[in-house]
């Protein structure tokens, strides 16, 4: 097995917005803001070779939405997510599995793309793509504060094309993705948002999503404004982190643009930052 961090872009959010109740004086210390007090952050995917299969672990924001939205998050949409498959030698058509930790526009929108004649297929058109039944109940019937982030354009040709399938959040490690060696389940930021957990080298990394957006985020009350449940996310927070400082597990960082993965420790005010990694050196 060979894992690969795959850059699809980078976005700005505003900063209050993603760490929630946090005083700006304490979390611009570890991640600073622009003038506009917006955020850099990245939208890493991680692909994973195994055999003949190649999975693709989300799939960043595409390009299909038109200029207003781009400009809110401050994207621009220039081929990043092709680019990344390309210097390792495949294209779109070599993916055969698309994980989708959860179907937040940032992470599935690069998922389904606009055809010249308007019409709206999967990106990947050999693959398979996975969720979960509980998540997609969610997302396709979308509460008021969540609906935005749920764009129907992005979801549903992924169900209409016959290439969706479910996976079972009672059980526990997927077959169908024996690459996986378990995948854990939040509620806090979203409905049954899922975090793969794999085996790597004789290392035990696990895909932390928006569980754990970036290392500024491993503090207990740093959570993002955008969380449905903040105190489940701090509980669900604190339960993993515990478990990757006891056993040495290797945090990958989806939209930290400074910090790809990362390691922690426990210390007498918690869990802690330990070591900073590139994916690509483990």
């Amino acid at each position: 097995m060979k894992i690969h961090a795959i850059d699809t872009g980078l976005f700005k959010l505003d900063g209050g917005a993603m760490f929630g109740v946090v005083p700006k004086s304490m979390w611009q210390k570890v991640y600073p803001a622009d003038a506009n007090n917006m955020c850099t952050w990245a939208m890493r995917s991680l692909l994973i070779e195994d055999g003949n299969r190649l999975l693709l672990i989300d799939a960043g924001l595409g390009d299909k939405q038109d200029a207003k939205f781009f400009s809110r998050v401050d994207y621009q949409p220039a081929g990043v997510l092709d680019r990344s498959l390309g210097a390792l030698g495949f294209g779109r058509a070599d993916v055969t599995d698309v994980f989708l930790t959860h179907l937040h526009f940032d992470h599935v929108g690069g998922a389904v793309v606009r055809r010249p004649d308007g019409a709206l297929v999967p990106a990947f058109s050999n693959a398979t793509y996975w969720s979960n039944p509980a998540h997609w109940d969610w997302a396709t019937h979308p509460n008021p504060r969540e609906k935005a982030s749920f764009l129907t354009e992005n979801i549903l040709p992924l169900q209409e094309s016959g290439q969706l399938r479910f996976l079972d959040p009672a059980a526990g490690a997927p077959a169908a993705l024996p690459q996986f060696r378990e995948l854990l389940f939040a509620d806090g930021h979203t409905e049954k948002l899922m975090v793969p957990v794999l085996e790597y080298k004789g290392r035990t990394l696990a895909f932390m999503s928006d569980l754990l957006p970036s290392a500024a985020h491993l503090p207990l009350p740093y959570v993002m404004g955008y969380d449905m449940r903040p105190l489940v996310t701090m509980a669900e927070k604190e339960a993993v982190l515990a478990r990757a400082a006891a056993e040495n597990w290797v945090l990958l960082l989806q939209h930290d643009h400074l910090t790809e993965a990362c390691t922690v420790q426990q210390t007498e005010r918690g869990v802690a930052l330990a070591e900073r990694l590139r994916i690509s050196d483990l």
